[in-house]
């Protein structure tokens, strides 16, 4: 977090770290997530969308460290492996970007694939914004090139079933989206 927030990347800020590196103390950041957002406020979906790709790219324009663990495909930049509406908190001083465990170095396309993933198969306790996450997905995939992406598509879903704290329907979910997106037209 500290590479990235001396590169300008919107992090919180890390203020102490404790018992050899295991535990951080970061600054407390104000503000709802970009999910809480999107729930009471749908029609935030296009700007939102935007914001977050936007993270995308700014993030990925940062180039990976030799000591940060490489993700499953190679690649040049940080990807942070879990960069979706929930972990993106809308402060007042623009967005921030939280919960850094599964950063790594790999393709930006990656991080563009899980995001996809998890945004159409997640299953979320509140469906109030069901209709305008379609929207959502269709704005924020909109602002990338998609054949990288799809070519990582199966590398990345096979990672992420793997994450004990995907339910099986979205494990299903996932798994189906990528058979389509990753297959040839």
């Amino acid at each position: 977090m500290q590479y990235v927030a001396a590169r300008g990347y919107p992090v919180p800020r890390v203020e102490d770290v404790r018992a050899a590196g295991t535990e951080l103390v970061m600054e407390r950041v104000d503000g709802h997530t970009m999910l809480d957002v999107l729930v009471s406020r749908p029609s935030t979906a296009r700007e939102n969308a935007a914001s977050l790709a936007a993270l995308h790219r700014q993030l990925h324009d940062v180039p990976a460290p030799d000591w940060l663990d490489p993700f499953v495909i190679t690649g040049g930049c940080i990807v942070h492996m879990d960069l979706h509406p929930l972990n993106v908190i809308l402060a007042p001083r623009g967005p921030v970007l939280i919960d850094w465990t599964n950063a790594r170095s790999g393709p930006g396309a990656a991080d563009v694939a899980l995001t996809w993933l998890v945004l159409v198969a997640a299953e979320l306790p509140d469906t109030s914004w069901a209709a305008a996450r379609e929207l959502f997905v269709r704005e924020f995939l909109g602002r990338f090139e998609l054949a990288p992406v799809r070519a990582v598509m199966l590398a990345v879903t096979a990672w992420k079933c793997e994450d004990r704290n995907m339910r099986p329907s979205e494990v299903t979910a996932m798994r189906r989206l990528a058979a389509i997106e990753s297959s040839p037209a």
